[in-house]
């Protein structure tokens, strides 16, 4: 059963605690209210700002577990916070453990500080959770994906668009990366797991990918460079730095160039046509 005063207070408690520069958002010189407004938050939870002060009113419809997840990520809970939201609104919270989509609090505020520079949050199967606006304009929105196609190594092997925005010389390499990494995950998860169900279907769907899982190759990986075919911009070379968090299993990739190469100058384009692109 639903607590709505137990559920609003804690709401109310939790929005006043976060700041702006906590998620990524300009303070602004005439800013009155403790912490986030409530239309700060709604947009952080990708709901109506009327929906969420009527939850912190005590009124309005018993949100969906789909929508306490969205709240619970919006606000930036811990994994307990997030569960506690969930027993409040009258729904058992999501089991816990790797493989999820919850990002934990500490890696979305560094998330929150790209803004300028492209970046995306990615599962260990390679289902990108969150992207920067830039991180877009250089790849697209591999968020909309649905289904196994979430995974970038299921559409490598299944959808020969993915592949467009790659240098063909590093086709090779990318397929092994895919399949060793899947590899690996199977090994680690099990036979039941979301990553054994991926690997069934490619085994089915894909010649290639039967070739390359043949070869039995664990730990193959990238250099630090990659290299993109962009339709705007050409060819950009950027390196990939990662940060793991293991507790979720979700890695953030942040793209750069080096400072003064063809390839820093394209990035600052690319920020620029993004912009008037969106």
């Amino acid at each position: 059963m639903i607590d709505r005063a137990g559920l609003a207070e804690f709401l109310r408690r939790r929005r006043e605690a976060l700041q702006p520069e906590d998620v990524g958002l300009p303070r602004g010189q005439r800013r009155r209210t403790s912490g986030l407004r409530r239309e700060e938050v709604a947009a952080l939870c990708h709901i109506s700002a009327d929906y969420y002060s009527r939850l912190e009113r005590e009124r309005g419809p018993h949100p969906s577990e789909q929508m306490i997840g969205s709240i619970a990520q919006g606000l930036h809970l811990t994994l307990d916070e997030r569960d506690h939201l969930f027993r409040l609104a009258g729904h058992h919270p999501p089991s816990r453990g790797t493989g999820g989509d919850y990002i934990s609090p500490g890696m979305l505020r560094i998330f929150d500080r790209l803004a300028d520079t492209p970046a995306e949050i990615v599962t260990e199967l390679g289902e990108t959770l969150r992207q920067t606006a830039l991180g877009v304009a250089l790849t697209g929105d591999s968020t909309r994906y649905t289904g196994p196609a979430r995974s970038i190594g299921y559409r490598w092997f299944t959808d020969p668009a993915c592949r467009a925005m790659y240098h063909p010389d590093d086709h090779g390499l990318h397929s092994r990366v895919f399949a060793s990494g899947l590899r690996s995950t199977v090994a680690l998860r099990g036979p039941e797991s979301w990553a054994a169900h991926l690997q069934r279907l490619l085994l089915k769907e894909s010649a290639e990918f039967r070739a390359v899982w043949d070869e039995h190759e664990i730990g193959v990986r990238y250099a630090h460079t990659k290299r993109y075919l962009h339709p705007e911009v050409g060819l950009l070379e950027v390196e990939c730095q990662s940060l793991l968090d293991p507790d979720q299993a979700h890695a953030l990739l942040v793209y750069t160039a080096i400072p003064g190469s063809e390839s820093y100058e394209k990035l600052r384009l690319l920020s620029v046509i993004g912009t008037q692109l969106a």
